[in-house]
């Protein structure tokens, strides 16, 4: 970090220490959507990440139980799951011991694994080529051969393909190492991306990286979780002054979408055959109307639950499980646990839908509360149970076992085990 530069950091629903009136200005206008802004400086609300603007850092990490520094271990391995990203270990093992903020964690962990993989040798593909030579190479272009070089026998017009570095795949890399750089402040990543930047020298500049045609297969394997890194990086908000250096740059994501999705892809892996887990799931809508000039139904208002965890059709005895993922915060001395009546309402509509036998309210876990179901409730007027559960994403690498083990208990419920004021209740 640049020894002028003032690092902020931030969890989210906080508020900053009083900051310049012009720095504020700066920070909440290059992350307005996630920022706050307050009398004397900034405030956070339900999104993590980094802003950078010159002269500060704001770093804002989600409200996670322990130490900043396994917070943002937490943080960056719920991130390489909610984008399907493959992070050994030893990688998430090694922040840990860096004194650093997210944003150039993240720059080193793409930064280094792009350039052991480019240093076996960047992607290559075969580009149509066509050039005046003195010597025939691929086939001969008849028309420009008897036209415009008809006076120079000594030159014949070539086509042919040639390996070139020059790929979509290489553009987009190019583009991110491009933004990275102007934006890394560890001379440890600054060095790695120099070199990347002269190893990419001969690839096209892309006006539109995110727009490349690019092909995965099973030619570039090896560069498949860095393709989507780079591009986490690229849909970050940029600003460029006319002379191309940043005003401003952020990689912010919304705290209830990551734990969305990073709960459904750990179950979606956690779940053993003959059960499997859909992902919002469209196969029902609240309404329905028909359509006399179509001829068919038409729905309206798609219901659309997080998780859907069922057995496949025919399987005896058929079960399913509907979960919904909500990044709030449980109140255990309340006796609905401050779970809000939308929510309630939200997930019975699904329930009945889906006809699910059980209902799942999820919330992280946080000190104080049980690990796993939190507390049950009969839904009345149906043979089905709505439970209060909670998942502690401060250890991401246990929360598939986590979430496996509460589907097992939940598919194992009757009303026979909720306590008896639980079981008379509405």
């Amino acid at each position: 970090m640049r020894p002028d530069e003032r690092s902020i950091k931030l969890r989210e629903y906080c508020e900053s220490d009083p900051l310049e009136e012009k720095l504020a200005d700066r920070l909440y206008a290059a992350g307005q959507r996630a920022l706050e802004r307050t009398r004397h400086g900034i405030k956070a609300t339900g999104v993590v990440g980094i802003i950078s603007v010159p002269g500060a850092t704001v770093e804002i990490l989600p409200k996670i139980d322990g130490k900043e520094e396994a917070v943002r271990k937490a943080l960056v391995h719920m991130l390489a799951v909610a984008s399907n990203l493959r992070v050994a270990d030893n990688d998430l093992a090694s922040i840990t011991t860096q004194r650093s903020d997210l944003l150039e964690l993240l720059i080193g962990l793409f930064a280094n694994r792009l350039l052991v993989a480019v240093r076996r040798g960047l992607p290559r593909r075969y580009v149509g080529q066509e050039e005046d030579l003195p010597r025939l190479r691929g086939s001969l272009n008849v028309i420009r051969q008897f036209t415009l070089l008809a006076h120079r026998p000594d030159q014949l017009a070539c086509r042919f393909d040639e390996l070139s570095e020059d790929t979509p795949l290489n553009r987009v890399f190019k583009a991110a190492v491009s933004r990275l750089t102007g934006v890394a402040r560890s001379a440890r990543n600054a060095r790695v991306l120099a070199e990347l930047a002269a190893r990419l020298e001969f690839v096209g500049v892309s006006a539109a990286p995110l727009k490349e045609p690019v092909r995965l297969d099973r030619t570039n394997t090896a560069y498949h979780d860095l393709y989507r890194m780079a591009k986490l990086f690229l849909s970050g908000d940029w600003q460029s002054t006319a002379a191309g250096k940043s005003l401003g740059f952020s990689l912010l994501f919304s705290m209830h979408a990551l734990f969305e999705s990073f709960v459904g892809r750990c179950l979606r892996r956690a779940v053993v055959a003959p059960w499997r887990a859909t992902l919002q799931s469209k196969r029902y809508s609240a309404l329905w109307v028909w359509d006399q000039k179509r001829e068919e139904r038409q729905n309206l208002f798609q219901l659309k639950p997080d998780i859907v965890v069922e057995t496949p059709a025919g399987t005896t005895p058929a079960r399913t499980v509907v979960l919904d993922t909500k990044w709030k915060k449980l109140k255990p001395e309340d006796r609905t646990f401050g779970v809000s009546e939308a929510d309630v309402y939200q997930i019975l509509n699904y329930g009945q839908a889906y006809e699910a036998e059980q209902l799942v309210l999820l919330y992280p876990w946080r000190l104080g509360l049980e690990e796993g179901i939190h507390g049950s409730w009969r839904v009345r007027g149906a043979k089905r149970h709505l439970h209060i559960a909670t998942v502690n994403v401060g250890d991401p690498s246990k929360v598939g076992g986590a979430l496996h083990t509460l589907v097992n208990a939940v598919t194992e419920y009757s009303a026979e085990r909720l306590p008896q004021h639980l079981a008379d209740a509405a």
